[in-house]
C-alpha cells in the first residue's frame, strides 16, 4: 500500500475514533439557550395572561414582555461534540452543569423549587405594583413548610399565620427564626397562631380572622455542622390579601425573573392609558414586596431572545448591566433598572420618544 494511502487511511480511522469519542464521551457542562417570550399585556395559549377582577381595569397597547431561558435538564449529559458545538454557537451559553444544578440537584427537586420561586414572584409582583398605585395590601406572617420529622410535624400545618413566638409579637419572616433560636435545644417555645383553615374561611368571608391558639413545641438540635441552635422545623413566609382579584394564568415556566414583568403588566391593566405607547418592550428582573428589582441568570440569553421576537427595549437590572452590554445585539437598548418606579420612569420616556435620556446599561453599570 503506497505511503499516501496509508497515511490517508490512518488519518481518516483517527477522526472516525475521534468523533466517536466527542459522541460518546459525557462532559460536566449543560447549555443555556434563548427560551420562550411573551407578553403580560397579551394571552397565552388562548386566554389572557392577567387577569383582573372585581376593580376597573383599561386597554393596553404595545408589548411589556417576560423572556426566559431554556436549560438541558438536571438529568442530561451533555457529550464533548454537543459542548464544543455550544461554545461555538452565538446565540447559546455552556457552562458547567453544577452551576445549574449545585449540589446534585435533581430535576425533580429543581422543578419543585423553580415553581415555587415563580409562586413567589408573582405574589411580589401584585404586592409591589398595588403599593406603587397606593392600594391596600394587607399582609402577614405564615408557615410556609413543615419538615418531616421534626418536633413541627403534626403541630403546625403550612398556611398557619403565626402571630407571635413567646408572646413577641411577628412582624416578619425572620422573627420566627430569631426567637426560636434564643431558646436551647430541648426548650420549649410557644407559637401564637391563627390556624389555616381559619384563615382560610376568614379571607372567604371577608373578615379578620381572630381566633388564635397557642402551640408549644420542644425544640430539637439544628444538625447543621458544628451548629447546635434550636429549632422546630418549619420555614416562614409571607401571604397576602388583595382588595380584588389578579390571577397569572402562564404554565411551563419557572424561577423568579418575571416579576417586574409581572408588576408592570398589572400596573399599565389598572391605570388609564398605556405605559408603552405601543412600542415592543422587553425585560427581566426579580421583585420584592417593596419593588426593588433583583438580578437573575441567563440575561444575554433572554436579550437575544427578545431582540428575535422583535423587542427594542430591554429593561435590564442594573447589577445585570456590565455583563448584558459585552454582547448586546444590534437593534436593541439595554434600559437599566433598579426598581420598579425606575421602570415606570423609563418607560414614560420610551412612551414619550425621548430615549436619549434613559439610563442606558454601561459596562461600568
Amino acid at each position: 500500500m503506497p505511503r499516501r494511502t496509508a497515511t490517508m487511511l490512518a488519518s481518516t480511522l483517527m477522526l472516525i475514533v475521534l468523533l466517536c469519542a466527542g459522541v460518546f464521551l459525557p462532559v460536566p457542562y449543560s447549555e443555556m439557550s434563548p427560551g420562550p417570550t411573551v407578553n403580560t399585556l397579551g394571552e397565552h395559549n388562548g386566554e389572557p395572561v392577567l387577569q383582573i377582577s372585581g376593580h376597573k381595569t383599561y386597554p393596553t397597547d404595545g408589548h411589556l414582555n417576560m423572556t426566559t431561558v431554556r436549560v438541558t435538564s438536571a438529568d442530561y449529559r451533555m457529550n464533548l461534540v454537543e459542548a464544543i458545538y455550544g461554545w461555538l454557537a452565538r446565540n447559546n451559553k455552556v457552562v458547567p452543569h453544577d452551576t445549574l444544578y449545585p449540589d446534585g440537584k435533581t430535576e425533580e427537586q429543581s422543578t419543585q423549587e423553580n415553581a415555587e420561586e415563580f409562586t413567589q414572584s408573582q405574589e411580589s409582583a401584585k404586592v409591589a405594583a398595588l403599593k406603587e398605585l397606593g392600594l391596600p395590601v394587607r399582609s402577614w406572617v405564615i408557615v410556609s413548610t413543615v419538615v418531616k420529622g421534626t418536633p413541627a410535624e403534626g403541630k403546625l400545618h403550612a398556611g398557619d399565620v403565626i402571630k407571635a413566638v413567646d408572646g413577641t409579637e411577628v412582624k416578619q419572616p425572620s422573627d420566627v427564626a430569631r426567637l426560636v433560636t434564643r431558646h436551647k435545644p430541648g426548650q420549649d417555645v410557644v407559637f401564637t397562631i391563627v390556624p389555616a383553615k381559619e384563615q382560610a374561611a376568614a379571607e372567604k368571608q371577608r373578615r379578620t380572622a381572630t381566633v388564635t391558639k397557642d402551640v408549644t413545641i420542644t425544640t430539637a438540635q439544628s444538625d447543621d455542622a458544628g451548629a447546635k441552635r434550636a429549632i422546630v422545623g418549619i420555614s416562614a413566609g409571607t401571604d397576602h390579601t388583595f382588595p380584588f382579584k389578579i390571577d397569572i394564568k402562564l404554565a411551563d415556566v419557572g424561577g423568579p425573573s418575571a416579576g417586574l414583568m409581572f408588576a408592570l403588566g398589572i400596573y399599565d391593566k389598572l391605570t388609564p392609558g398605556s405605559l408603552t405607547g405601543g412600542e415592543f418592550v422587553a425585560g427581566t428582573g426579580t421583585i420584592d414586596n417593596n419593588g426593588k428589582v433583583g438580578p437573575i441568570g441567563g440575561v444575554e440569553m433572554k436579550i437575544v431572545g427578545a431582540r428575535d421576537k422583535g423587542a427594542r427595549f430591554f429593561l435590564t437590572p442594573a447589577d445585570n448591566c456590565a455583563s448584558a452590554v459585552k454582547d448586546t445585539p444590534s437593534g436593541i437598548t439595554l434600559v437599566k433598572v433598579n426598581t420598579l418606579r425606575d421602570a415606570l420612569a423609563a418607560l414614560k420616556d420610551i412612551r414619550s420618544g425621548n430615549t436619549a435620556d434613559l439610563p442606558k446599561c454601561t459596562a461600568k453599570s
